[in-house]
């Protein structure tokens, strides 16, 4: 079973869509992490539009990175340029997979307008992590 997780900058939106997506296309088959650079408790909007298409990561916490479980991975997905920059060393055994994901956090606009760039976010992680859960497939 491969080990994956998944790193942003505060383990507060993307890498929580993320890692609730890899759960539930990845079950029996990876296990799956999330982490960040620091922690800011999970996103109320990368709840509610994850819970739009019936994934639930209400549960799910923001979390450091823990460097030993770090270094226990077999992949690694940075989704921002800070935990690409500054991520704690790997072996170089880990794969390391980024994938540049602009942050609907700092969006300004109007409730919908906002909710409309959470989704986009969240459609382009879901593409991403079906691409590469059919690549551990294969």
């Amino acid at each position: 079973m491969k080990k994956i997780m998944f790193l942003c900058t505060a383990n507060s939106c993307r890498s929580q869509m993320a890692e609730g997506f890899a759960r539930e296309f990845g079950k029996g088959l990876i296990e799956v992490y999330s982490a960040g650079l620091m922690t800011a408790g999970v996103q109320g909007r990368a709840i509610a539009v994850m819970k739009e298409i019936g994934i639930d990561i209400s549960r799910q916490k923001s979390k450091f990175i823990n460097k030993d479980i770090l270094t226990k991975m077999d992949i690694i997905v940075t989704l921002c340029v800070n935990a690409e920059e500054y991520c704690p060393y790997t072996p170089p055994e880990v794969k390391r997979i980024h994938w540049p994901i602009k942050d609907p956090v700092g969006t300004i606009g109007t409730e919908e307008e906002i909710m409309k760039d959470f989704r986009r976010a969240r459609d382009e992680i879901k593409i991403l992590v079906q691409k590469l859960i059919n690549d551990i497939k294969n």
